[in-house]
């Protein structure tokens, strides 16, 4: 690197502060962390997709693709149910949510249930989304350690301020606004990775011949995923469609998007542009990860410089390798934005959560300066909780990332199932839903410490129908004797309502095109090794 280099990283990092400084005024919660309702559906897109195109993803997809043993364009499959889980999550579950008014996803459903079911959906939320984003932040400082020579603390100090101050002047339409641009620096970022990386290996003819036909095979249909294997099409294509439903309509860092929205109408924008985006990107990332995994594989030189056993390193050692000066700033620049774009987005929902869980207890008083003032204070307590997390990382980072990709799908399951209840039935109490709820985590549970062969994308499926099932159950056997919230009623009211937006033809007509792609996902992953 060169001066032309810092000069374009710390550049960026300082217009990002005056960013924040820019879009600081809010005069209420609903200014500061739904953003006034103001935003477009355009942003919101970018910003959605860029939450889960994190650091990690930047530098971990591409590793996983060209040079991870047994990786390759497997990474696809986990593409596969986006565009049907956009169904049920534009069209059942986001709806009720957004009518209500709730700036805390999880207050739902206290109104439709009691607290108790709120806050053990709350805490899981906010103990889960913290610990993992400090991993991150851990991978993309160490990362930096590595190839700048900047020290790790130095790497994500610098990470997690300038996130923490822009986010918690600007709230919401900081976060989302950084989150677009960030998105554009990364699809840029992979776009320059696949040139540079293709010329390096002397055009189009040279790359095509020197891939590993293996991994470009995609699909396994063999697999079931109950004998120690991995990543065949029906685990990945039913779990995933249970994860994505849970995350992009259940978990605050996704949901509050959608309530951030002007209308109904561009919340179905956002989502059915999420639904049909993603997959072009993940082939972006697919080719970054297969151009310059041949490369690594045919130069020893290359190949010397990426630790054993750690392709993650295999990106940001092709940057400062092979890309000219100004624009190893600017990719670096593109990993940077990337790890801030997931941290900022994490600071707002869980500062979100926490202000209204809070104001519930009658520990917070609702309404005017003082409520922006102690959602920043309690912004500032989870960026430092983040930032001290990703400090102490070390010791537990190799088993932990792991750990927390089993947890998403150990939780998932059983809490789409409580937000399924609370949107399409009026009946069920909270005893039941939390009996429902404790029963599907405790099943996932052992399925994780005593049945090692299922593939842990089942227990998303799993998961969700224990936790139905076991509802259904309970609800049969104390039926009449069940205390229901107050303000259930009016909760289901507000689901009742949300059926005019998802019944008939607008339904039918966007449910139509999500299939129709999923069925061009689903044969251009078969058929991609034969055309590559």
């Amino acid at each position: 690197m060169n001066y032309l280099d810092y000069l374009i990283v710390f550049g960026y990092l300082a217009a990002m502060l005056g960013f924040g400084y820019a879009l600081r005024k809010q005069s209420n919660e609903n200014d500061y962390f739904l953003g006034g309702n103001s935003l477009g559906w355009a942003p919101l897109t970018l910003s959605t997709m860029a939450t889960q195109l994190s650091a990690i993803s930047f530098i971990s997809a591409p590793g996983f693709v060209g040079l991870r043993e047994g990786g390759g364009l497997k990474w696809l499959t986990y593409e596969l149910a986006v565009p049907l889980a956009m169904i049920l999550v534009a069209f059942v579950i986001i709806p009720p949510l957004y009518r209500s008014g709730v700036v805390s996803i999880y207050e739902f459903l206290e109104r439709r249930f009691d607290r108790t079911t709120r806050f053990y959906i709350s805490v899981s939320f906010q103990v889960v989304r913290s610990f993992s984003t400090g991993i991150m932040v851990y991978a993309t400082g160490i990362i930096i350690e590595s190839v700048l020579g900047v020290p790790f603390w130095q790497s994500i100090l610098i990470i997690c301020v300038i996130t923490i101050i822009y986010s918690l002047q600007g709230g919401m339409k900081a976060v989302v606004y950084g989150d677009a641009i960030q998105m554009i620096l990364i699809i840029l970022g992979l776009i320059l990775c696949v040139f540079y990386s293709v010329q390096a290996l002397g055009g189009v003819e040279s790359f095509l011949s020197g891939i590993d036909k293996e991994r470009l095979v995609a699909v396994d249909f063999g697999s079931m995923g109950f004998n120690g294997d991995e990543f065949g099409f029906l685990p990945m294509l039913f779990g995933g469609f249970v994860l994505y439903a849970s995350y992009y309509g259940c978990d605050q860092t996704q949901a509050q998007r959608a309530l951030s929205a002007r209308s109904l109408n561009d919340i179905k924008k956002i989502l059915i542009a999420n639904g049909l985006l993603r997959f072009p990107i993940t082939i972006l990332y697919c080719f970054a990860g297969l151009s310059v995994g041949v490369l690594a594989l045919s130069s020893p030189e290359f190949l010397s410089k990426i630790p054993e056993g750690k392709p993650d390193f295999m990106m940001p050692v092709f940057i400062i390798e092979y890309l000219p000066n100004g624009l190893i700033g600017l990719l670096l620049v593109a990993i940077l934005a990337a790890a801030m774009s997931t941290l900022s987005s994490t600071i707002n929902s869980l500062s979100a959560v926490s202000i209204e869980d809070a104001q519930r207890l009658g520990l917070l008083k609702k309404g005017g300066n003082s409520e922006v003032l102690a959602s920043r204070v309690i912004a500032l307590f989870w960026g430092v909780l983040t930032l001290t997390l990703s400090i102490f990382a070390g010791n537990i980072a190799p088993t932990v990332i792991e750990a927390i990709n089993k947890v998403g799908s150990a939780l998932y399951g059983p809490i789409l199932g409580v937000f399924l209840f609370a949107i399409l039935t009026k009946k069920v109490s909270s005893l039941s839903i939390n009996i429902g709820l404790t029963a599907g985590l405790v099943v996932n549970l052992i399925f994780w410490l005593a049945v090692k062969n299922v593939f842990w994308m089942w227990w998303n499926v799993i998961g969700f129908a224990v936790m139905c099932v076991a509802t259904y159950l309970v609800h049969i056997v104390v039926s009449g004797r069940e205390n229901f919230s107050e303000v259930s009623l009016e909760s289901m009211q507000d689901a009742v309502k949300s059926k005019e937006f998802f019944v008939g033809k607008d339904i039918l007509t966007s449910s139509a095109v999500l299939v129709l792609f999923f069925a061009i996902i689903l044969s251009i992953s078969i058929v991609i090794e034969n055309i590559v």
